[in-house]
């Protein structure tokens, strides 16, 4: 087990070697809609890219999320399999939000072995979500509220 400081000091040393392995800037919040955003996350069990709809208004939740969920087709077969489509997604703090994600299990920040596995899975993943949605973004924005 490692102390906070420890893991502190890790997980910081694994975002250094990412960005030294793929040296771009990525979307991420960067989307002009707000609340709604491109992350990588990482435990001891799995590595995720996900998006995240956290729209304070549940009918503007819901509408981008219905949006990319119309285009679930395109995206699975032209940039990215297994998609996990989670409409009503309760995170810890109990704030419920719309995700979109895809992981890859039994990796972990803590073990340096997997690091390369997860920088590639993290590169191939998130740049075919950010392909999609530069392709895709003008229709994503545009939504109707009823």
């Amino acid at each position: 087990m490692y102390s906070k400081v420890e893991t502190q000091k890790l997980k910081r040393e694994f975002w250094i070697a990412f960005a030294e392995k793929y040296p771009r800037k990525w979307v991420l919040y960067d989307t002009k809609i707000k609340d709604f955003s491109f992350k990588f996350y990482v435990d001891n069990k799995k590595a995720q890219v996900l998006i995240d709809i956290e729209h304070r208004s549940n009918e503007k939740r819901i509408a981008y999320f219905e949006k990319l969920q119309s285009l679930k087709n395109i995206l699975e077969e032209e940039f990215i399999k297994d998609l996990i489509f989670e409409k009503e997604y309760t995170l810890e703090s109990g704030k419920t939000i719309s995700r979109i994600w895809v992981e890859k299990l039994n990796v972990g920040v803590s073990n340096q072995k997997y690091w390369d596995e997860i920088f590639d899975f993290y590169h191939e993943k998130m740049s075919a979500l950010e392909m999609f949605y530069s392709e895709y973004d003008d229709f994503i924005k545009d939504i109707e509220i009823v």
